[in-house]
């Protein structure tokens, strides 16, 4: 549905600078391959801030990552990773998180220790052939559901510009094939699409399972249809 070249739009940090903020998130998301953590290390990188190595790194399926940062602790992902390590969120950075997924931005927290640091939006551009490709699929009969990890706010402001009405948001990994065979269940005939490592599980539950050839490995391997 979108271009998957995210950037980042707003950063807004709690305590201190925006510099030091996106210093310590791309510290830890240059381990990462995901292409929200791409946007925070491209953006740094762009403004010359220092990426300062980064000691045991964590990935937390569907939540976020951890990381320690010049003997730190840092935290860089949603709500729930928050909420499990203990960190409050201010009221007020709730408002600002909730009006950018209206705006359809995902919003990743940044956290040091479990003292909330701030919060940082980024956007994807959707691909200019999504709302014609929706409308055609409906005008065939065919019922288009999202299924995303991302916030459902976010996912349903996206649903919104693209005409799909049924949107299944906030969705673990490996969840997603459980999405796909609850659909089967109601005796649905289910053709899912889909490109990471995440999505391998449910193109294989799927009645067809179309994998996106620029994807990974294992999602190609797990597509009926590439």
């Amino acid at each position: 549905l979108t271009k998957g070249k995210p950037e980042v739009t707003d950063i807004i940090p709690v305590g201190i600078s925006e510099q030091t903020l996106l210093g310590l998130a791309a510290s830890v998301e240059k381990n990462s391959q995901h292409p929200l953590a791409q946007a925070v290390v491209q953006k740094a990188g762009s403004t010359g801030i220092a990426i300062e190595p980064a000691d045991h790194f964590d990935t937390y399926g569907g939540k976020g990552v951890i990381a320690t940062v010049l003997g730190e602790t840092v935290l860089v992902g949603n709500r729930i990773l928050m909420q499990e390590n203990g960190v409050v969120i201010p009221d007020e950075v709730e408002e600002r998180i909730t009006t950018f997924e209206q705006d359809g931005k995902t919003v990743i927290l940044i956290a040091a220790g479990t003292r909330m640091a701030g919060v940082i939006a980024i956007a994807d551009t959707l691909k200019e052939t999504s709302r014609e490709s929706v409308r055609q699929l409906k005008a065939m009969g065919v019922h288009v559901v999202m299924i995303t990890g991302d916030n459902k706010r976010t996912a349903d402001a996206i649903a919104r510009q693209i005409g799909i009405e049924r949107v299944v948001a906030e969705v673990l990994p490996q969840d997603k094939a459980a999405g796909v065979k609850a659909l089967q269940e109601k005796g649905e005939i289910v053709a899912f699409v889909g490109d990471g490592i995440n999505d391998a599980p449910a193109l294989a539950q799927a009645d067809v399972g179309i994998a996106i050839g620029s994807g990974t490995d294992v999602a190609i391997e797990s597509g009926d249809v590439v």
